[in-house]
This record gives C-alpha cells, sequence and structure tokens, in this order.
C-alpha cells in the first residue's frame, strides 16, 4: 500500500513538473503558489492595504506608490530565485535600466508617454537580460553570483561616465511624464502616481500568476528541484531557464520605469549593488518561491524602513538588521511561513 501511495506521488510530481497528465489539486497549490488559503489570506489583507492607502490621504499615497513599486521588483527577483533557483546579485542592472531608459527617453528624446515608455523601459531591460543571461546561465553557484555583480559594476560605471546622457553623480533631472491617456497629470499629491503603479502591480501579479500556474511556471520548480530529471524527459533546461530570465528582467525593467515616471528623477542608486541585496532580502522575509509571500515581505520591509529611518535617521540599519535577524530565526520559510502555520492551526484537518 505505501509502495502504491509513493509512485502515486511520484507520477503528480512528474505531470506537474513536466505538464502533461492531471496532477492532484494538493501537489499543483504546492508546486505553483503554495497553500492557497494562506495565499488568499495575504492577498486580502493586501487588497485592504491598498483600500486604506486610498482612504488615508495625501501623506500616504507617495509612500504606497513606493511600496508598489518595490512588490514588483520583488516579485520579478522572486521568479528568479524562488521559482528557478536562478541567485542573482546584480538584479539592479535591470531595475535601473528601466528607470534611464524612461528618464532619457523623456529628457534626451521628448518621449513622455507613460505607458509605452513601460514597455520600452521592459523591452529594454529584456534584451539585456537575454544578452547578459547567455552568459551568466553558463555558471553556476558562486561563478553565477560573480557573473551577475559584474555585470551591474560595468553598467554602474557606465552610467557614472556618460554624464552627458545619464547625469552622471547628479542624477538625471528634469523628466517629464505627460498625463496617463491625456487625462490624468501627475500631480504633487501623489494621487495618480499611486493609482497608476497599483494599477501596474495588478497586471504584474495577474500575469506571474497564470505563467506559475501554467505548465510553464510548473516546469521551473522541475527544473529548481532536479535539473538532471527533467532533462531526462525531454525539457529544454536551458531555454527555459533564459526565457524566465528575460521575463524576469523586463519586470524589473518595468518597476524602475515606475519610479523614474512616478519621482521624475533617476540616480545612480536605482544601479546600487545594495539594492540588490535589498530585494533578495525582501524575498527571503516574504518567502522564496511564494509569490504572495515576496509581495507581503516588500510591503513589511518598505514600511519599516521607512519608519525606522524616520525615528533613527543614524542607525536605522541597525534596528532593521535586527528586526530581519528575529524574523528569519523564527519564521525560516519566511513569512508566509507564519500564515501557512496559522491556517494550519487554525483549520488542522484540512492540514493533514
Amino acid at each position: 500500500m505505501a509502495r502504491t501511495e509513493r509512485v502515486k506521488s511520484m507520477s503528480a510530481t512528474y505531470n506537474a513538473a513536466s505538464g502533461t497528465g492531471v496532477s492532484t489539486p494538493s501537489t499543483w497549490r504546492g508546486l505553483a503558489m503554495g497553500r492557497s488559503g494562506s495565499d488568499l489570506v495575504i492577498a486580502s489583507l493586501l487588497v485592504l492595504a491598498g483600500l486604506a492607502t486610498l482612504l488615508f490621504g495625501e501623506p500616504y499615497w507617495l509612500l504606497g506608490a513606493q511600496v508598489a513599486i518595490t512588490m514588483i521588483f520583488a516579485l520579478s527577483v522572486d521568479l528568479l530565485v524562488g521559482f528557478a533557483g536562478i541567485v542573482t546579485l546584480g538584479h539592479a542592472v535591470f531595475f535601473g535600466l528601466g528607470a534611464y531608459t524612461v528618464g532619457i527617453a523623456s529628457v534626451h528624446l521628448g518621449w513622455t508617454e507613460p505607458l509605452s515608455g513601460l514597455l520600452l523601459a521592459g523591452a529594454s531591460a529584456g534584451l539585456l537580460g537575454l544578452g547578459t543571461g547567455v552568459l551568466v546561465l553558463r555558471t553556476k553557484g558562486l561563478g553565477q553570483l560573480m557573473l551577475t555583480m559584474a555585470f551591474a559594476s560595468l553598467v554602474y560605471e557606465i552610467a557614472n561616465r556618460a554624464k552627458p546622457v545619464t547625469g552622471g553623480a547628479d542624477g538625471l533631472q528634469g523628466v517629464i511624464v505627460a498625463p496617463i491617456f491625456g487625462l490624468f497629470d501627475f500631480d504633487i499629491f501623489g494621487l495618480t502616481a499611486f493609482l497608476y503603479t497599483l494599477a501596474v502591480l495588478g497586471i504584474v501579479v495577474l500575469f506571474a500568476v497564470l505563467m506559475t500556474r501554467s505548465p510553464y511556471g510548473r516546469s521551473l520548480v522541475g527544473i529548481r528541484e532536479n535539473r538532471v530529471r527533467m532533462q531526462a524527459i525531454g525539457t529544454n533546461v536551458q531555454q527555459r531557464l533564459l526565457s524566465i530570465y528575460v521575463v524576469s528582467a523586463a519586470l524589473a525593467g518595468v518597476a524602475g520605469a515606475l519610479l523614474a515616471q512616478t519621482s521624475q528623477f533617476v540616480g545612480l542608486n536605482a544601479l546600487h549593488f545594495g539594492l540588490s541585496g535589498e530585494v533578495l532580502i525582501i524575498v527571503a522575509l516574504g518567502g522564496a518561491g511564494r509569490l504572495w509571500g515576496a509581495l507581503l515581505g516588500a510591503v513589511v520591509f518598505s514600511l519599516f524602513k521607512d519608519r525606522l529611518s524616520a525615528l533613527d535617521p543614524a542607525y536605522w540599519y541597525f534596528w532593521l538588521g535586527l528586526l530581519l535577524a528575529v524574523i528569519v530565526l523564527f519564521a525560516p520559510k519566511g513569512l508566509i511561513g507564519l500564515v501557512d502555520r496559522l491556517m494550519a492551526a487554525l483549520h488542522p484537518k484540512e492540514a493533514q
């Protein structure tokens, strides 16, 4: 009997990873998004937080826009790290490229239309992801980390030295963004920026959920868990990894473009190595491989960073690090792991 159950479990996992056959609901949720109850709880909380931010008024709109941008960036990294198992320490290069694409197009080319600017930024970051991904994915482990850092450092230095185009260390100022659909201006209170970033976040999240629940997304999890087995069943592993690398880069570029459009300024900090480290912390904090966990981690990290920097401008990094250390020690699976445990305690029969 036990042998039969193991065979069924292996068959379901094979079908879920390869996209063939019909997998069981529990396997499907585990490979794609985790426990649906936890995901629903977090999604509901995030929606309520967005509505509350809208109702609270002006002081929170710009902060809400920044949080939404961070959520998109974190989601792009989670697709790469959590689902495909590709670790990078240079993902800020795509974020910064998206920001500079919009800024340069506006300042030097007069291209101020926001929606097409997002598409242009995503395409630029995706192309860079395609060019660098071919080389990055030829390596593994420490070599892969070093290569992503090397590419990020090169682009950072290029942006620093190309002062006539990028503004160098002074940043690119004078970025102009036209009204959305010709109707909605980016006001100084931040309402348009908040609603705009929120709408883009909704589209990106919907895209990510559909992709990770598709056979393609499940094949990425299969590659992360056992690359040799996925190759044995006929999956073109290198092609799948390169494609998700490009998608992740494009989404990071969209997040960077949103930052440039809402702040109307682009600085070298958008390409800084520290940003790549922060977004990895966010993914680990929320729970890698769980999209809703990454989104929750982005919200918690951004809010704590904002509050702690206001309370203690000199040593806020110490308190942030201490808080993150405590969370990691007591929640090794991230914040979404805590939600899973809470849901299991509330519904013990369903957890079994």
